[in-house]
């Protein structure tokens, strides 16, 4: 199986739109795993776009966090509860890497946070390390599949494949077998998997019901909400823009027209007189937008922000 891992630069910073290698790589893919969230105050702001399209293209899909040494069972919480509603659809992962992590070359963090993410959610994380450092998650392998990263050359796309996985020089034990072995990054990261279709399903935990974690994406639920609560949630930005936020309410069993005659109210009753905003902490540009309709890149333009993914607490934003 063709796999590629994707992250918020596989879009143009200002359009959103995708890159040149995400537009040529997305077709060949078979599945793809997508980075949701890091550390404890970032979320990819194009995670669910690109989850929500990778559905709607029949594809499996998986959702990362990128550790960063903090309190393990802190990120394993930020994760799950930012991810909740993908939860037994894709399959969870842990990224453990050395850039950004305060905790590099600690053995035990990773078993912390998988044991946490356990807890909340019933599945256990697929665990992405490189080759030469598998010793760090070892004590994971009795109950997370291994996502290996190793690079024989930096050819392009998916050339790397042919040269095969030298287990004589990285040995996975513990670990019993490679489920997706990562082998190059020029000009994304390309991944082969060696399972079908239904042992991916197997480790999403799709196929299990030892837990029922609640739900927090928008996708529609036999028993409807009320429309201030979607009025709510399409404020935080859980619904998507445009046509696509339209569609989605329809399926669901919402009037589209109706739910924004609410969020009009809402916002007209809510909307701070000042007309300026300050971050929080896991506050991203999108769902700020939506508060207030409008739209990242209005926000980004009018605040002369060279990244709208970059924004931190305290931060005061201009709206008018």
């Amino acid at each position: 199986m063709k796999i590629i891992d994707v992250a918020s630069h596989q879009h143009d910073g200002n359009t959103g739109a995708w890159t040149a290698s995400m537009r040529e790589f997305w077709p060949q893919a078979e599945a793809v795993i997508i980075k949701a969230t890091e550390g404890t105050g970032y979320v990819n702001p194009y995670c669910d776009a690109d989850y929500q399209q990778a559905k709607k293209d029949g594809k499996p899909r998986g959702f990362y966090h990128y550790a960063s040494g903090g309190d393990p069972r802190a990120e394993a919480e930020y994760f799950y509860n930012h991810t909740k509603g993908y939860v037994r659809d894709g399959i969870p992962a842990l990224d453990w890497e050395s850039g950004s992590n305060a905790a590099w070359g600690d053995t035990s963090w990773c078993r912390r946070f998988v044991d946490r993410y356990h807890e909340l959610s019933g599945v256990w994380p697929m665990i992405y390390i490189q080759a030469s450092a598998i010793a760090q998650a070892a004590n994971c392998a009795a109950d997370c599949a291994l996502w290996v990263a190793y690079y024989p050359s930096n050819e392009y796309g998916w050339a790397n494949e042919r040269y095969g996985y030298d287990a004589a020089r990285y040995p996975i034990a513990p670990w019993k077998a490679i489920t997706i072995w990562q082998y190059g990054s020029n000009p994304i990261d390309c991944n082969v998997g060696y399972i079908d279709k239904a042992a991916w399903a197997r480790i999403a935990g799709a196929t299990t019901t030892n837990a029922k974690p609640t739900t927090s994406s928008p996708s529609p639920t036999p028993a409807k909400r009320s429309e201030d609560t979607i009025a709510a949630e399409v404020i935080a930005g859980k619904w998507g823009n445009g046509q696509d936020r339209v569609n989605r309410l329809k399926q669901a069993g919402y009037n589209p027209a109706t739910i924004q005659a609410k969020v009009n109210a809402k916002l007209g009753a809510s909307r701070p007189a000042a007309r300026t905003y300050t971050v929080r902490a896991g506050d991203n540009l999108s769902a700020i937008a939506a508060r207030y309709g409008t739209t990242y890149q209005a926000l980004a333009a009018k605040n002369g922000l060279a990244n709208p993914n970059l924004i931190y607490p305290g931060q005061v934003l201009k709206i008018d």
